[in-house]
């Protein structure tokens, strides 16, 4: 008599529970720091994302703003209006805490992006080059050595410049955000493409590899078929630290001015703005997006950490 077979709100509901009594789900509850790093990172990006129901009021429509209700000091009523803002408001009376959710949606979608881009980016170069050697190794990796002596913010500037000019006038506006994912991407590639790199040098001599060759496979269904899969948990860890440098990286350039455009600020636009009050006693304008993007970068890397922690054999 054979058993039933599974269905799969059953196999589901079996992966999920062999998830929970799992040595990773495991660390994850005894470790305060992955506990509060994930909590704040979750409370943030769901702020975020859902920013046009949180927020207040629209900072990026000129029909709610009241010029007015400028430099009103955080929880205190206005001298003209009498309205009362939680973190206070700009120069141009606009909300600081609507500005700050949907300030960092942009900083989000720029990192996350950029993150991809130069992950899919170094894993493909990484894989050929590991699997073909060769000259196309050595060309790959001298790139990638070259690349490496220079601080990748340089590299990012750089690049931006240079997509920039190329950019007509007329659309610099609009591509600005594409053009700032571009640059931070192709600065960042260079990890991931050096760890698949590795990875596929070991790999590409296993037995399991030899056998896809003999039964016909392809080079390409060979590389993300059998060689991919065993080098995604250190591409996943680099990924989530270099999510937390994507977000820093757009904000240094944004707060250069050399970023996100005026109609789109990020958190490191809305930096730059506030500095200008810092020293005239409109502290708040500066001070809340830059704790926003202080909690969100750190927490992103202590998650990361725990994360290359959690998942290195050594420390199993």
């Amino acid at each position: 008599m054979t058993d039933a077979p599974m269905t799969p709100e059953a196999k589901d509901k079996g992966r999920w529970q062999a998830f929970l009594e799992s040595d990773f789900f495991y660390a994850f509850k005894r470790s305060p720091v992955a506990l509060v790093s994930f909590t704040v990172v979750c409370l943030l990006v769901l702020s975020a994302v859902f920013a046009p129901l949180i927020a207040p009021t629209n900072p990026f429509d000129p029909a709610s703003l009241n010029l007015m209700d400028g430099f009103t000091p955080p929880m205190e009523p206005n001298a003209f209006t009498q309205n009362t803002f939680l973190l206070g408001t700009d120069d141009q009376g606009r909300d600081v805490f609507s500005t700050i959710l949907f300030g960092m949606r942009v900083s989000l979608f720029v990192g996350v992006s950029a993150v991809l881009f130069a992950m899919i980016l170094g894993i493909i170069l990484g894989l050929v080059s590991g699997y073909f050697g060769g000259w196309t190794e050595t060309i790959i990796m001298r790139i990638a050595d070259v690349q490496l002596t220079f601080p990748s913010i340089l590299v990012a500037m750089l690049i931006f410049g240079v997509a920039k000019g190329f950019t007509p006038v007329e659309y610099r506006d609009q591509m600005a955000i594409w053009v700032l994912i571009l640059a931070i991407g192709l600065s960042d590639w260079v990890q991931f493409a050096r760890v698949v790199r590795g990875a596929t040098l070991v790999e590409k001599n296993k037995e399991y590899v030899a056998a896809a060759r003999l039964i016909g496979r392809s080079p390409w269904a060979i590389m993300i078929k059998h060689i991919l899969p065993n080098a995604l948990s250190p591409v996943l860890v680099i990924a989530t630290i270099s999510l937390a440098l994507a977000i820093i990286a757009e904000a240094t350039l944004s707060f250069l001015g050399v970023g996100a455009p005026p109609t789109q600020p990020s958190l490191g636009t809305l930096i730059r703005i506030g500095q200008g009050f810092l020293f005239s006693g409109e502290w708040w304008i500066l001070f809340f997006p830059a704790c926003t993007l202080l909690a969100l970068a750190l927490s992103v890397n202590l998650l990361g950490d725990w994360l290359r922690d959690a998942l290195n054999p050594r420390l199993r």
